[in-house]
């Protein structure tokens, strides 16, 4: 798969290759602890982690028994992830490149998932490839009654990476055509502790 330039205009290889990587967390995320716990992670559920960097979420799905599927642009990323899941003896599915791609270069499992856990993609890639992602989630990624695992970043300032995913958008762009929506009181805020704060609103949306 080949970067694609609209991705961002951060250089995401310089910055993991330097560790200047400040949006990442000292551990698993408490949202997807949460989902871990509550089984809406299971053994042997097929996951997808787009942007997945170093996060700590790769190594820990796959101890749980899933199926897990790391994608990444930056290989200094996928070859972190890959010692450390040799260093445990896990397996897990690596792809490193532009995971969105376009035309004949879209990227699709051999099988839809399970599930997707997004942490960092959509703050990541700039807002223009957004209806991109959400037509890759709903017609190549997820099966139908599978369920995106998002974690929307709130933020005001402009700009970005990361950029703002305020929910009013984010139900724009995964309508209630094609996702069902939790209750907004099953919608938890969960502060960054990297960047000054910053909440992630974490939601499971199931694919129609």
């Amino acid at each position: 798969m080949n970067q694609n330039e609209d991705r961002s205009a951060l250089d995401w290889e310089a910055r993991f290759r330097n560790n200047d990587t400040p949006w990442e967390r000292p551990g698993v995320h408490p949202a997807a602890r949460n989902w871990l716990e509550s089984g809406t992670l299971a053994p042997g559920h097929s996951v997808i982690i787009p942007g997945c960097g170093r996060c700590p979420e790769v190594a820990a799905f796959a101890r749980a028994g899933l199926n897990v599927t790391a994608a990444d642009l930056s290989g200094t990323a996928i070859a972190w992830q890959k010692a450390k899941l040799q260093k445990e003896d896990l397996s897990c599915e690596y792809l490193e490149g532009d995971i969105l791609g376009s035309g004949d270069r879209r990227w699709q499992p051999d099988e839809p998932a399970d599930r997707v856990y997004d942490q960092t993609f959509l703050c990541a890639i700039h807002p223009r490839l957004r209806e991109r992602y959400a037509d890759a989630l709903a017609n190549l990624w997820l099966k139908p009654g599978g369920q995106l695992l998002a974690l929307f970043m709130q933020k005001n300032e402009r700009g970005g990476p990361p950029f703002g995913c305020p929910l009013d958008a984010m139900r724009e762009l995964f309508s209630d055509r094609l996702w069902i929506w939790p209750d907004p009181g099953n919608i938890e805020a969960w502060p960054h502790p990297s960047l000054n704060g910053k909440p992630e609103l974490s939601a499971v949306l199931t694919r129609r």
